[in-house]
């Protein structure tokens, strides 16, 4: 298990850890996964798209880097709503993730709200990002 499913099983609790080589119950564990998550950019290559950094550039390129730089930086975590997430990131990405958690948009945004800025930041102790081989994960669905 890689840093990344411990951060999330930590933040959702027990009910969020999947057994060893099976996917998560929970399916906000996997979408926190799917966003967090570096992938393989094609089956030959080594580059790796997606992840944290894509979700930083997401925030940034939509108005909500000082939001973000919060959950990142050592200070205090601003809150960001459920609305102000859409924002963040992206209707496309929304649509996406609430397709993929099967889940109605805005319970969805209201749990990765809720989660999302914790979890950011204790992947990000002393405001520095992991190494993305770190932030592989067993709740990703394939």
């Amino acid at each position: 298990m890689g840093l990344l499913d411990q951060v999330i099983g930590a933040a959702l609790g027990s009910k969020g850890q999947p057994a060893p080589g099976q996917s998560a119950q929970d399916p906000i564990a996997a979408i926190l996964a799917s966003l967090l998550a570096p992938r393989p950019a094609a089956a030959a290559q080594q580059e790796q798209v997606g992840g944290l950094d894509a979700l930083i550039n997401q925030f940034k390129k939509n108005g909500f880097e000082d939001v973000i730089n919060s959950w990142i930086g050592t200070g205090q975590n601003e809150a960001i709503s459920p609305t102000q997430l859409r924002e963040a990131l992206g209707q496309k990405t929304v649509n996406d993730l609430s397709r993929q958690a099967d889940a109605p948009q805005d319970d969805l945004l209201a749990q990765l709200s809720r989660y999302l800025p914790g979890i950011i930041d204790k992947l990000t102790p002393n405001g520095q990002l992991p190494n993305p081989a770190d932030l592989r994960s067993d709740y990703r669905r394939h």
